[in-house]
C-alpha cells in the first residue's frame, strides 16, 4: 500500500478554553445583533444551544457528534423554510447565517475552526446593516467587532494569555481605533453605486406607519410608535403648531368601514393661494410611494406626481430615505368648481350602514337648509358637547361602527372622529372627504428643524363649500384642542390609559439631532455628494478612476505611516527589565521583597507561594519573563508587550503576618 506522507493532514493541537470563550462571546453577540430580525422561537433554541456548548466544553473537550450535527442542520434549513417560504432574502439569509453560525460551534476543537468561525461572524455582524444603518445600530456592530478581535489575538501562540474580559478587549478596542482612518478613507472615496449591489428591496418597506386605507382604530399602533417619520426644514419662519397638517392619504371611497382613496383621474385641481411657504423634507423609509407635504402643496417635487386631489405620490416606492424641496400655501381656495363626479364621489354612502348617523344628518339639512356652516357647526357643537372623550384604547365598534361611536362608546381618536364627522357631513348632503398625514411635530431648537414622529399620525377632515372650495376641518379639536395646539404627546399624556415620560421623551427630541446629522452626513452621503468632494480642487466631475486613484493614494499614506510606526526605533532600554522592576516595586508593597541574591525564578516561584490567590499570574508571569530573557536572541515583540501589559494589570494583594 502505497503511503502519501506529503498530503496527510497534520493533527492539530485541540483549542485553548479563553480563545473558546472568547468565539462564544463573539457569537453571542452576534445573536444578540440579530435577534429583532429572527423569529423569536428560532432565537432561543440557538441561545440554548449556545449556552449548552459552552458548558459542555467546560467540563470536556470534544466536538458534537455527526449523528447530531446533520439532523440539526437539517432542521433548522426545514425551519427557515417553514417559516420564510424560502431560503433567499435578507430575512430568511439572516436566520440562516444566525444557525449556522451557533451549529458551527460544535465542532470547533481547532485554532482554524476558532479563526473561521470569527471570521464567520464577522460577517453575520456586518450583515445587520442591512437591516438599520442608524447611527446606534452602527455602533453595536462596530463594538460586535471586539470580541471577535479579541478571540483572534488569543489564538496567536505569543499572546500572553489572560484572566479577565476587559484584559482582552482593550487591545482590541486600540486595533479597532487604530482602523479608523483607512474606514473614513475608504468611506469618502470608495466609488458607490447607484443602487445596492445585493438587488434586495429594503426591509423598511414592511415598517409600520400610514397606510393607503384607514379603518378607524387601525392607527393606534402608530400613535404609540415614537420612531422619527420625518424632519422638516423651513426657509424662513416655520408655520405654528395650528397650521401644521401634513397632507399624505386622500380618501374619498367608503364601504361603511374602510377608507380608500380615488382612482387617480382627472387633472390637478385648480387652486387660488397667497403666500407660499417653501421647506425641505427629509423622509424616513416608508416602502409606500405617498410624499407628505404641508397643507397644500402648490408643485411637485423631482420624480413625482400631484394629483387632483393635492396627494403627492413618488413615481417609486420609498425605500431609502429621501430628502425632497417644496413649496405651500397655508391660505388657499383648491377647487371651487366642483364636477358632477367629483360631488357623486364625495356624497357616496353604502346602503345598510349607519341608519342612525344618516338620519341625524338628514335632519340637520332639514333643520338649517342650505346652510352649510350651520350644519358643520351643529356637528362639531355634537363633539364637543355630546360628552365625547379622547382615548388611544377606545372600546371596539360593531358592524355599524359610526353609530357604535355617535350614540354607544362616544370615546376614540382622530380616526373616529374624523370618520364619523365626515359620513354625517355626506348624509347631510355636503361633500367630504378624509385626509390622513401628519399633525403637529417637536420643533428642535439646537438643529433649527420640525421632527415629526410616527405618534405625530393624524386624521382629519375635509368638506366642499361653495365659492371656498375644499376647507379643512378637523372634528378632533373639538374635542381635545391640546392635540392641534400642543401636538400629540400633548394629548396622549392626558389619557389615564397612555402616559409617556416626558423626561425621557424630552432627551429623545434632543438626541434626534444627532440622528439628523448622522442621515445627512453618513446614510445620505450618495454618489453625488462623493463627487463633490473634490470640487474644490477642480475636478467638478471625478470618474471611478479618480475616486479609485484618490483612495489608492490614501490609503498608502496610512500603510506608511503605520510602517514608520512600527519600525520606529524607541529608545534603547530593557523594556523586559523595566517592566519586572515595576512587578518588584508591586510585589515587595505587597510583602514579598526580593532578597540581592534571588534570581527571578526563585523570587516569583516565592511570591508564588506567598500569595497562593494569584499563583497562577505569578507563575505565568515567571514563564513568560524567563522566556523573554533565555529563549530567544532578541525578545519577540508580541510577547514583550504582553508581559509588559500584564505587569501593569497585576495587583498583588498585600500578605498580613
Amino acid at each position: 500500500m502505497i503511503r502519501w506522507p506529503l498530503f496527510r493532514r497534520k493533527p492539530q493541537p485541540s483549542l485553548e478554553q479563553r480563545p473558546f470563550d472568547l468565539l462564544c462571546i463573539t457569537i453571542a453577540v452576534v445573536l444578540g445583533v440579530h435577534a429583532p430580525h429572527i423569529p423569536w422561537w428560532l432565537t432561543l433554541p440557538l441561545a440554548a444551544t449556545l449556552w449548552l456548548r459552552w458548558r459542555q466544553r467546560h467540563q470536556r473537550a470534544g466536538h458534537a457528534p455527526s449523528y447530531l450535527k446533520l439532523p440539526l442542520v437539517a432542521l433548522l434549513v426545514g425551519a427557515v423554510v417553514f417559516h420564510y417560504d424560502t431560503l433567499f432574502g435578507r430575512e430568511p439569509g439572516a436566520a440562516l447565517v444566525a444557525g449556522l453560525m451557533v451549529l458551527k460551534l460544535l465542532e470547533t476543537e481547532t485554532a482554524r475552526d476558532a479563526r473561521v468561525g470569527t471570521a464567520f461572524a464577522c460577517f453575520a455582524l456586518m450583515s445587520a446593516l442591512l437591516f438599520d444603518q442608524s447611527l446606534v445600530a452602527t455602533l453595536l456592530v462596530a463594538l460586535g467587532l471586539l470580541p471577535a478581535i479579541a478571540t483572534l489575538r488569543a489564538l496567536e501562540p505569543a499572546h500572553l494569555k489572560s484572566t479577565t474580559l476587559p484584559r482582552d478587549l482593550l487591545p482590541a478596542l486600540g486595533l479597532l481605533c487604530a482602523s479608523l482612518p483607512l474606514a473614513l478613507v475608504a468611506f469618502l472615496f470608495l466609488p458607490r453605486l447607484s443602487s445596492p449591489l445585493w438587488g434586495a428591496p429594503n426591509a423598511a418597506q414592511s415598517r409600520p406607519g400610514l397606510s393607503p386605507d384607514m379603518s378607524p382604530g387601525n392607527l393606534g399602533e402608530v400613535l404609540l410608535d415614537d420612531s422619527p417619520a420625518m424632519r422638516v426644514t423651513f426657509e424662513g419662519t416655520p408655520p405654528p403648531n395650528e397650521q401644521r397638517y401634513f397632507r399624505a392619504y386622500v380618501l374619498g371611497n367608503y364601504d361603511g368601514r374602510t377608507w380608500r382613496s380615488l382612482p387617480r383621474t382627472g387633472t390637478t385641481a385648480a387652486e387660488e393661494h397667497g403666500t407660499v411657504i417653501h421647506y425641505t423634507i427629509s423622509l424616513e423609509a416608508t416602502g409606500q410611494r405617498v410624499l407628505p407635504a404641508l397643507d397644500i402643496p402648490v408643485e411637485a417635487t423631482a420624480n413625482a406626481k400631484l394629483g387632483p386631489d393635492r396627494e403627492l405620490r413618488s413615481d417609486q416606492p420609498v425605500n431609502d430615505p429621501i430628502t425632497y424641496r417644496l413649496g405651500s400655501a397655508p391660505g388657499y381656495h383648491l377647487q371651487t368648481q366642483l364636477s358632477d363626479l367629483d360631488r357623486s364621489n364625495a356624497l357616496q354612502l353604502p346602503a345598510g350602514f349607519d341608519p342612525r348617523a344618516h338620519a341625524l344628518g338628514a335632519r340637520w339639512r332639514a333643520q338649517y337648509g342650505s346652510n352649510d356652516t350651520a350644519i358643520i357647526q351643529a356637528a362639531m357643537g355634537l363633539f364637543h358637547d355630546g360628552g365625547f372623550s379622547y382615548t388611544l384604547a377606545p372600546a371596539p365598534l360593531g358592524t355599524n361602527a359610526v353609530d357604535d361611536f355617535l350614540f354607544g362608546t362616544h370615546e376614540g381618536f382622530c380616526e373616529h372622529y374624523a370618520s364619523s364627522f365626515t359620513v354625517l357631513m355626506r348624509a347631510a348632503g355636503i361633500p367630504a372627504r378624509v385626509v390622513t398625514g401628519y399633525q403637529g411635530g417637536y420643533w428642535n431648537t439646537m438643529g433649527n428643524y420640525l421632527l415629526v414622529r410616527q405618534a405625530d399620525a393624524h386624521a382629519w377632515s375635509e368638506v366642499w363649500l361653495p365659492q371656498r372650495g375644499w376647507v379643512r376641518l378637523d372634528p378632533t379639536a373639538a374635542v381635545r384642542p391640546t392635540r392641534i395646539s400642543q401636538g400629540s404627546a400633548a394629548a396622549n399624556a392626558a389619557t389615564a390609559d397612555w402616559s409617556p415620560n416626558h423626561w425621557w421623551l424630552g432627551w429623545r427630541n434632543r438626541w434626534d439631532i444627532v440622528n439628523q446629522w448622522w442621515n445627512q452626513g453618513v446614510i445620505g452621503f450618495n454618489s453625488l455628494r462623493q463627487h463633490g468632494l473634490l470640487t474644490p480642487f477642480g475636478v467638478r466631475d471625478p470618474s471611478v478612476g479618480m475616486l479609485g486613484l484618490v483612495l489608492a493614494i490614501g490609503g498608502s499614506l496610512l500603510a506608511m505611516l503605520g510602517l514608520w510606526w512600527a519600525l520606529w526605533k524607541r529608545p534603547d532600554t530593557d523594556q523586559a527589565r523595566a517592566a519586572m522592576q515595576l512587578l518588584e516595586k508591586r510585589l515587595a508593597a505587597a510583602g514579598v521583597a526580593r532578597r540581592r541574591s534571588e534570581g527571578p525564578q526563585h523570587y516569583l516561584s516565592r511570591a508564588a507561594r506567598a500569595l497562593p490567590n494569584q499563583r497562577a499570574e505569578l507563575e505565568q508571569l515567571m514563564r513568560a519573563y524567563l522566556e523573554l530573557r533565555y529563549a530567544h536572541d532578541e525578545p519577540p515583540a508580541d510577547l514583550l508587550k504582553n508581559f509588559r501589559q500584564a505587569t501593569r494589570d497585576f495587583r498583588p494583594r498585600r500578605v498580613f503576618k
